[in-house]
């Protein structure tokens, strides 16, 4: 009979939540996705490069108001202005990154701060970050070389609201742009590649909204005592809140494949395999080193290219700082955000160290990332090696816990900032700061060790 009871309430949820949820995100989507192929149809026509950045940028424009309104493409459309009449008048710099940079975070902070609400502030943030990160790049990239010479109007504003991205991400380089719109020849890979990614988004978002809160009240039934139910609430919170992001990431990977970029070329064959999110890296993970790098992999290689490089002469640790300020930043003036954000560096920062000397006291395979098969460790599948490896992925379990357990639903739509910081250390309060103790806790051994 428990049993019967079970699979009714299962049932239950399927047609209440889960029909309701595959519909909606259908219906929010399928004008983006339509939008993305009549672009790739466009870039494989014999038309001018011109007309074809053009139809990116009205493209991209148009899948804005989709999801938004007119003010929030004005706002979008006044940054991609700002940062191209940056990139004129420093054109003989060789500082032009930096120069950029500076005028994109005054931009931002005087946005949020004085110009705009922040609500409205609030739901374009994703689509001004991807334009800021294209732009910061494409700057860097000048600077560096990389790129020749400066992309005339239409081809970046084709590039910076590229419709592939500019609603959902993720951030593609200017290089990436330019080989979309060469206009590879339709292919079923490339179809059965956007279809699949085009799945898993849909597959997480189910899981996100109704699988995740209901773990353990409803499909694994659990009880305990008060500070056993806080740490069970907080899992369902911080799983929910992972799916949500795999559920944008996977179907950003659709939308980019869709319109026409993210593919190599091997032995002259066009492969389309984007990857945005690797989940199970994140929800069974080796290290929080790997979840950071699994959880946005383009943002996590713009960090790593063009902020973190830019920074290391500084030293290791406070170009890690200087990395995870820069993504707050990007993410907007959000405490919870940048609490996590900031909180995720130095435990990133503890692991990496702590286990590097591990791996070189014991030489083991215990480092953050996989040792390559002909690394110089003598010990690498030992029970013991396998058992200090699962200690730390149990740990990294615990750290995203703790720091997912504030993303409620609606936390970021909140206009009062200070609920926002009220409620992240009540929250961090009601699980005894456990996270920052045990990182501070392998800090220390660390030193001891050192």
């Amino acid at each position: 009979m428990k049993w019967a009871s079970r699979l009714a309430l299962w049932q239950q949820l399927a047609e209440s939540c889960g029909l309701a949820t595959v519909h909606q995100g259908v219906q929010q989507v399928w004008r983006l996705l339509l939008l993305c192929l009549l672009c790739r149809c466009c870039f494989r026509l014999g038309l001018h490069p011109a007309v074809k950045h053009a139809v990116s940028a009205l493209a991209g424009l148009y899948g804005l108001l989709l999801f938004f309104d007119l003010s929030v493409l004005l706002w979008v459309l006044l940054l991609s202005a700002l940062c191209y009449l940056v990139l004129i008048l420093s054109r003989h710099s060789s500082s032009r990154g930096l120069f950029l940079s500076l005028v994109i975070l005054s931009y931002l902070l005087t946005g949020e701060l004085h110009l705009i609400d922040t609500v409205t502030w609030h739901k374009i943030r994703g689509s001004q970050m991807v334009v800021a990160m294209k732009a910061i790049s494409l700057a860097l990239d000048l600077d560096r070389g990389a790129v020749s010479r400066l992309p005339s109007p239409a081809e970046f504003l084709g590039y910076v609201l590229f419709v592939g991205t500019v609603v959902f991400g993720p951030w593609i380089s200017f290089s990436t742009y330019q080989s979309a719109v060469q206009g590879r020849k339709l292919s079923w890979q490339w179809l059965t590649a956007s279809s699949l990614s085009l799945l898993k988004s849909q597959l997480c978002l189910l899981l996100s909204t109704c699988v995740a809160p209901y773990i353990f009240s409803v499909f694994i039934p659990i009880s305990g005592n008060a500070l056993t139910q806080r740490w069970l609430n907080a899992y369902e919170t911080a799983v929910s809140f992972h799916f949500s992001n795999f559920f944008v990431g996977h179907l950003s990977e659709s939308t980019c494949m869709l319109s026409g970029a993210a593919f190599r070329e091997d032995k002259h064959n066009t492969v389309w395999d984007m990857s945005v999110v690797k989940p199970l890296s994140v929800e069974m993970p080796r290290s929080m080193v790997l979840v950071v790098t699994s959880w946005n992999i383009p943002m996590s290689h713009w960090l790593r290219t063009y902020v973190f490089k830019s920074a290391i002469n500084l030293g290791t640790f406070p170009a890690i700082l200087v990395t995870y300020t820069a993504s707050a930043l990007l993410h907007g003036l959000s405490f919870h955000l940048g609490a996590v954000l900031l909180s995720l560096g130095f435990i990133t920062y503890v692991e990496q160290v702590l286990r590097n000397k591990l791996a070189s006291i014991f030489s083991a395979c215990v480092l953050s990332k996989p040792c390559p098969p002909n690394c110089l460790h003598q010990h690498k599948k030992e029970l013991w090696v396998t058992c200090l490896n699962l200690v730390f992925s149990f740990l990294a379990i615990f750290h995203l816990t703790y720091l997912g357990s504030m993303f409620d639903p609606g936390v970021d739509e909140e206009v009062e900032t200070d609920y926002a910081a009220v409620h992240t250390i009540q929250r961090w309060s009601e699980l005894n700061w456990a996270s920052h103790w045990v990182a501070l806790a392998c800090w220390l051994f660390y030193l001891l060790i050192r």
